[in-house]
């Protein structure tokens, strides 16, 4: 098995009030990512998630693109080590 990797993602755009939580989490359901999605006060949406490398850059490409109605205009990763805190992939409120 390839090693897992975390990843904290900040994406900005028109990213609220659009999908981008539930585009997010369908996504990592179906990459097997495991973390966390949520809306920022600043416009931005944040996500925290663990997983493959391989598996996370195929997310972040989806990311990219967004669900219809977004424009994603930047998207900021940092990597780090996987702590396997997390159980499932949740939107967080």
């Amino acid at each position: 098995m390839a090693d897992k990797v975390s990843a904290r993602i900040f994406i900005k755009g028109q990213v609220q009030g659009v999908g981008f939580r539930n585009f997010a989490q369908r996504y990592a359901f179906l990459l097997s990512l495991k973390g966390f999605v949520k809306n920022l006060a600043d416009g931005r949406v944040e996500i925290e998630l663990e997983g493959e490398k391989s598996r996370i850059d195929l997310f972040l490409e989806h990311l990219h693109r967004g669900p219809s109605l977004s424009k994603v205009i930047d998207l900021e990763v940092s990597w780090g080590n996987a702590s396997d805190r997390f159980k499932d992939f949740a939107i967080v409120f």
